[in-house]
């Protein structure tokens, strides 16, 4: 695959399968090799990934104003074109990022269990790669790279599909990555990312369960649902972030204000922020007024049950669908409750399984709360916004998964694995 950025024309269907089909094939050559690449030539493969990162600002900066200048046209909303936007300092960061990836322990080669059997076999279930994996993403240049190095880091071949929003700044991201790759002696082919614009190429590489072993969609619910019912191979999702913090009877309310405010403003088009707002009822008449003049600065629009509306005379109307929407921007649901069990309910009711919050001292309520919300990852007094894969240790992440199988919350290193069984003996036959 050529390591430019710029898109080439649709080919014809016939065309376009074999297309996909050679980066499929190269890929799971490269996959092959890299799950017997020691974990310090992946780590120096991924330190100078990231000084080609460095290296070549000027020319991601340049790429990056291509994507900019074509953002009116695609329709981005303000939001999304600043998720777009590149400088200097974001480079930095995407650099960091991916030295960050290195710095991780390597999981592949980790002996998970190991047990000596009657017969005298030695039986170890050993952590390896899960070979190819093929990432659909949205329009976010730095995205590229943290799912690269994640991938890579695992011992894994990945095929990135992009935003056509993001082209030109992905597409040189991962030109730079790739000459840091083979100047370490690794295949480039270990990183490729879909050089066609053509949306049926999707269509295709989810057919090829023969040579792609894990999908992960990271975009809009319609896309990720499209990939659910064409896939052939095991895809690791997450649909919605409609994520809730309650504030317990019990809860420190100057704590529970600057929780809410954090996990819903501090950055509201994000998978991770707060879209509802669940208040005990004892504590309600003291709260409600003041977190919604605290929302209002940062002029959130309140949308309620009746109890919440006679607290906050501002507030509108809230639906069912309001409840169970993912605004990703200026707006919340917020209803009282009696009970940490009504919360609980309300939570399993409407979320989406993606990151829940409680804020209380009582060490029952948050006990209880804990083992019974149905979530990824439940927040105790603590922000919705730490649901990241680079704030709970493990760098850089893939995506935050909503599933049971085969991973749950964000996923790092450790979640592109799978294992397999390793089983030693001295000549013994089975009677």
């Amino acid at each position: 695959m050529s390591m430019a950025s710029t898109i080439v024309a649709t080919p014809p269907t016939t065309a376009l399968l074999a297309h996909c089909r050679s980066i499929a094939e190269r890929a799971r050559r490269a996959a092959i090799d890299l799950a017997g690449v020691p974990g310090d030539t992946k780590a120096a493969c991924l330190r100078a990934a990231a000084a080609a990162i460095r290296a070549d600002v000027a020319d991601i900066l340049a790429a990056n104003r291509l994507d900019l200048a074509a953002a009116p046209g695609f329709g981005l909303t303000a939001a999304a074109i600043d998720r777009l936007t590149l400088d200097a300092k974001r480079v930095e960061g995407i650099a960091a990022g991916v030295e960050a990836v290195a710095r991780l322990p390597d999981p592949v080669g980790e002996v998970i269990e190991e047990s000596r059997q009657p017969s005298g076999l030695v039986v170890r279930k050993i952590r390896v790669p899960l070979g190819v994996v093929f990432f659909i993403y949205e329009s976010r240049p730095n995205v590229t790279a943290d799912a690269a190095a994640v991938a890579l880091a695992a011992g894994n071949a990945i095929i990135l599909r992009g935003g056509k929003e993001a082209a030109h700044s992905s597409g040189r991201i991962v030109e730079s990555m790739r000459r840091g790759i083979v100047a370490t002696g690794l295949s480039a082919d270990c990183v490729q990312l879909v050089d066609t614009a053509d949306r049926e190429a999707v269509g295709a590489f989810l057919t090829m369960d023969d040579l792609i072993d894990i999908v992960i969609p990271r975009g809009g619910e319609t896309l990720i649902r499209r990939v659910c019912s064409e896939a052939r191979m095991p895809v690791l999702k997450h649909f919605t972030g409609n994520c809730h913090v309650y504030v317990d009877r019990a809860a420190d309310l100057a704590m529970a204000k600057a929780i809410t405010v954090n996990a819903k403003c501090q950055r509201m088009g994000v998978c991770n922020a707060a879209e509802s707002l669940l208040v005990h009822r004892d504590v309600a008449d003291r709260f409600l007024p003041d977190i919604a003049a605290a929302l209002g600065e940062h002029n959130v629009e309140i949308v309620g049950d009746a109890a919440t509306r006679r607290l906050v005379p501002v507030a509108g109307p809230a639906s069912d669908t309001d409840f169970a929407t993912e605004f990703l921007g200026p707006k919340i649901s917020v209803a009282v409750v009696d009970s940490v069990d009504a919360a609980i309910d309300h939570i399993n009711r409407y979320g989406s399984r993606h990151t829940d919050a409680i804020v209380s001292a009582d060490q029952a309520a948050i006990d209880r709360f804990a083992a019974r919300v149905d979530t990824a990852v439940v927040m105790i007094n603590a922000s919705t916004r730490f649901n990241d894969g680079g704030e709970m240790g493990l760098g850089a992440e893939i995506g935050i998964s909503t599933d049971k199988l085969h991973a749950r919350g964000p996923c790092g290193t450790r979640e592109l694995t799978t294992y397999k069984y390793v089983v030693v003996g001295s000549g013994q036959v089975r009677s």
